[in-house]
């Protein structure tokens, strides 16, 4: 079987699967909701509201399938395709299968961004995001300065660079957490740090998919050039490609996406490492196709982990918590590879 072809039936059946695992977040939790009442549920709500036919849904598993659980999974599936589109792209970017928006400090800077936001506006809106995104930049800036200061350049100078940046934002957010209103800001800063789907509503959804939509776009139209990005500066440049140009956009893009996501759902770690490693893995390193398929497997896996933080006991487990610990034994074991290798 050809390449190709391999791509995409290994993306008909992730696919299906995703529409699988999706319905069955609709109707499993701690309030169990048979299939039958959710499909027509969802029936009942479509000719209601967009064709203008029937009777409007009525009762508790109209409240549960349509405002709890329905935008909880529109968000698990933006969330996490977001997050393992970015990790895939700055993987590309620097050449490094080690990075992430975690790693490469993204998600602490733009965790302190939003803290700062929460701590100034009391609430996260407009100032909150544009924090998040100028200091989520500020980040992988800092990140790629000081891994340029020694004398060689390695995979590993890369990844120290990150914790380190990562330890100072840490730090900032800590100091935040410290000067918070005890009452008010500082509950709001703890547990959204934890990262969390909890009180998802459409409104978070439509918050967060605008700026997410336009920068995958962004990177899916230049996928292509992430290939030959990986052969080097001056063969880039001889087939036609700046470079430098293209990291900027793809940068900027994938720090937008992570930034967004941090500012509705906390600081979900490890995401844009583990998927973009397995579906590399599973298809190869052709952004052509590597980029689609983490995409997907992004979204159906953040699925799943929602349905485990929200089923596995009565008090609902912080989503961070759950892929931090997929994401970091993945991590080491990576890393192990990468240095056998």
């Amino acid at each position: 079987m050809n390449e190709k072809r391999k791509y995409y039936l290994l993306l008909l059946i992730i696919l299906i699967a995703g529409v699988l695992i999706g319905f069955s977040g609709l109707f499993l939790g701690r309030f169990l909701v048979p299939p039958k009442e959710v499909l027509n549920t969802i029936a009942d709500s479509l000719n209601s509201y967009i064709f203008g036919i029937g009777t409007k849904p009525e009762g508790i598993y109209r409240v549960v399938v349509m405002n709890i659980r329905l935008p909880r999974i529109l968000l698990n599936i933006i969330v996490g395709a977001s997050l393992a589109v970015a990790g895939t792209a700055y993987q590309g970017i620097f050449c490094n299968q080690l990075v992430s928006p975690d790693v490469l400090g993204v998600s602490a800077g733009a965790g302190f961004g939003a803290s700062l936001g929460i701590i100034l506006t009391s609430s996260v809106g407009t100032v909150t995001t544009s924090l998040a995104l100028a200091f989520g930049l500020l980040s992988v800036f800092l990140t790629f300065t000081i891994s340029k200061l020694g004398k060689t350049s390695s995979p590993l100078t890369l990844v120290l660079s990150g914790m380190i940046v990562s330890s100072v934002f840490n730090a900032l957010i800590s100091l935040m957490k410290f000067i918070a209103d005890v009452e008010d800001q500082l509950p709001v800063i703890t547990f959204w740090l934890l990262g969390s789907f909890s009180n998802t509503t459409y409104a978070d959804v439509i918050s967060i998919i605008v700026p997410v939509t336009v920068g995958i776009l962004v990177i899916m139209a230049m996928r292509w050039k992430l290939n030959i990005l990986s052969l080097g500066d001056e063969e880039a440049h001889t087939l036609g490609v700046d470079a430098k140009r293209v990291r900027t956009i793809i940068i900027v893009a994938a720090t937008v996406i992570t930034a967004a996501c941090v500012t509705v759902t906390g600081i979900i770690t490890w995401v844009g490492l583990v998927l973009p490693n397995i579906c590399r893995i599973l298809i190869g390193s052709d952004h052509r196709y590597l980029l689609p398929l983490s995409c997907v497997s992004g979204s159906i896996f953040m699925i799943i982990v929602d349905l485990i933080a929200r089923t596995l006991t009565a008090a609902e487990i912080p989503i961070g918590v759950l892929t931090a610990l997929v994401g970091a034994p993945f991590f080491a074991f990576s890393f192990y590879q990468m240095e056998r290798n």
